[in-house]
This record gives C-alpha cells, sequence and structure tokens, in this order.
C-alpha cells in the first residue's frame, strides 16, 4: 500500500503512543485534526487531508469516542524507520 511521507510520519507517532483529535462544529463536520504525540508535543504533518486519507485506508481508528489511534493494520503497513543518529555519523 502507498503511503505518502506525512501519513509515514503521523504512523510513527502514533505507534509510539500518540493520538490523533479531531474538533467538530456545531453541525458534527470536521473542522481540524491534530496529531499529539505521546510527549504532548503537536506533530505539524497531521492535518485533515492526511487524517482523512488514514481513516479511509483503515489504518486509524477511534474506539468508544476516544482519540484516533493506529490499528493492527496500521502497523503491519508501517516501514521501518532508521535511527536519525547512527545516519548522522555515517554508519
Amino acid at each position: 500500500m502507498n503511503i505518502s511521507k506525512p501519513q509515514q510520519r503521523t504512523l510513527h507517532a502514533l505507534a509510539q503512543g500518540g493520538a490523533i483529535l479531531i474538533e467538530r462544529d456545531e453541525r458534527g463536520t470536521l473542522v481540524a485534526a491534530e496529531c499529539v504525540t505521546r510527549e504532548g508535543w503537536r506533530l505539524s504533518d497531521c492535518d485533515l487531508a492526511v487524517f482523512k486519507s488514514l481513516k479511509q485506508k483503515r489504518l486509524i481508528a477511534s474506539r468508544g469516542g476516544g482519540p484516533y489511534r493506529i490499528t493492527r493494520e496500521g502497523l503491519l503497513c508501517l516501514r521501518a524507520q532508521g535511527d536519525n543518529r547512527t545516519s548522522a555519523r555515517g554508519w
């Protein structure tokens, strides 16, 4: 399955314990979605388009009205991400 770089970054943040929080207007229409890491930082790559794409591919899901988290299918779609410190050293 083809997954863009912003989607990959979002899935990696979710796999490490993050969550996607959504905001709706008074009519129930989605207005905004933001990914919050487990440390409480906001991921700038995650926007409404990335959220909708991940949800359509069933890589994220919400249970019991809670925040959106990564699903088992989402974990299987993740590619391994190298450690930035070792690549900076040229190993």
